[in-house]
């Protein structure tokens, strides 16, 4: 079991000073700071400003889903509000705060694009748009100061019903994006003439989400979006690098991101993908004995959807074909992800992609054995290593192949026959 965000008898002993759950700041308290800092301005039904642009579609009750617009009580220059791309250099508590300003209208709809109103059609005007929107939005009630983190799609803020939204401004509108939406293309082949265009992989799931993209198009949730966009990147990444030649040698990457390492290591043979992800004791959701869950795929890709990792997957996974794409090479991962406990609050799975990106930017060496790698990577780790290549089907059949003293130089990860490619 994991250990829980807040415990009650805990938290009460503590009341949030000594930081007795061992996270270097309490949730709780770091809710109530950022809540107290934008309360002024929030504190009415009526609201204008510049959007980011920025839109949320739920997933709760599909196909009748809440979505809406997210606009700041700020006008002027708001990208960077909801610019997760563009975040590596920011703090969990200034995620937070950004979030914390951007109001929710929401509104039911139904996910059949055809069926929904006007509401919608702003709504999916401002999706499109590559600049902050002027935006006014009337809310039934003052929006509930809350900020609720989210394991994949960046901390949803305020919000409250909406009676009525307008763009009190033109969007500015690429005309490449005009022509995708527009034209007949199948949801796949819009992403990824997009995504080759260069537009920002965000705004491209922000347009799938608001139902601008594909042949039937319809509303899609936004953690459906993230997924399924990073997923078809990898996919299409995945096919071209397989006809590139293999790396020369054993190569290891590492970076620390936002309370979460990040240490990649690539072999030389043809390519396979593995995510080994541990969440430490005293991270959010890290066990008193914490475990190493993996998913994997060789060339073929996977039959069947991430059970383990989920969106953790395709974020690592896109961000490291995507520098192998780059290269013209192609080779064997492996990644593994460790949580600590200053992860104190989960901002979405871009920050995997971008941790992942950033540490395929970092090299730390090149080795001419597997051993020299692994050991490159076990002394910036800290979970106990060999239970992360007890754990690893891509390192496990390599032990199956040979013996590790072949393989490794010498006995030092050693795995035992149970837990090899467990």
């Amino acid at each position: 079991m994991s250990a829980p965000v807040f415990n009650s008898k805990l938290c009460a002993v503590c009341k949030g000073r000594k930081l007795l759950c061992g996270r270097p700041t309490c949730p709780i308290l770091e809710r109530f700071r950022v809540a107290r800092t934008v309360e002024q301005r929030l504190n009415k039904r009526h609201l204008f400003g510049s959007s980011p642009p920025s839109i949320f579609v739920g997933e709760y009750g599909y196909p009748k889903v809440r979505m809406g617009p997210l606009v700041p009580p700020i006008e002027g220059n708001t990208s960077h509000l909801d610019s997760p791309m563009k975040w590596e250099d920011k703090t969990i508590k200034d995620i937070l705060y950004y979030r914390s300003l951007l109001v929710m209208g929401e509104t039911k709809a139904d996910v059949h694009v055809r069926r929904s109103g006007r509401i919608l059609g702003e709504v999916q005007e401002l999706a499109m748009s590559i600049k902050p929107v002027d935006s006014e939005i009337l809310l039934k009630r003052k929006p509930v100061l809350k900020v609720l983190p989210s394991e994949f799609a960046p901390p949803i803020g305020p919000k409250a019903e909406l009676l009525d939204f307008e763009l009190t401004e033109n969007p500015r509108i690429p005309r490449r994006t005009d022509y995708v939406v527009s034209d007949e293309l199948k949801a796949e082949a819009a992403i990824m003439r997009l995504y080759n265009w260069g537009f920002d992989e965000y705004y491209i799931i922000r347009l799938l989400s608001a139902g601008l993209l594909g042949l039937d198009k319809r509303l899609v949730p936004t953690r459906w979006s993230i997924t399924a966009v990073q997923d078809t990147l990898g996919k299409n990444l995945r096919r071209e690098i397989l006809h590139n030649p293999e790396i020369n040698d054993y190569e290891v990457y590492f970076y620390r991101f936002m309370g979460n390492r990040y240490a990649v290591l690539l072999m030389p043979e043809s390519y396979a993908f593995e995510l080994l992800e541990v969440w430490l004791k005293g991270s959010l959701f890290g066990a008193s004995e914490p475990s190493v869950i993996h998913d994997y795929e060789d060339f073929r890709g996977r039959k069947e959807y991430v059970k383990e990792t989920a969106g953790a997957y395709h974020a690592a996974r896109l961000s490291v074909l995507e520098a192998l794409r780059a290269r013209r090479r192609q080779a064997r991962v492996v990644v593994f992800r460790e949580v600590t406990p200053e992860y104190y609050a989960p901002v979405g799975v871009w920050q995997i992609r971008l941790g992942v990106k950033k540490a395929m930017g970092n090299l730390i060496g090149r080795f001419e054995t597997l051993n020299e790698a692994l050991d490159a990577i076990r002394r910036r780790l800290e979970h106990p290593f060999e239970r992360y290549l007890a754990r690893s089907y891509i390192l496990g059949s390599l032990a199956r192949q040979k013996t590790l003293d072949e393989w490794l130089g010498k006995n030092l990860y050693r795995l035992g026959e149970k837990g090899v490619g467990g």
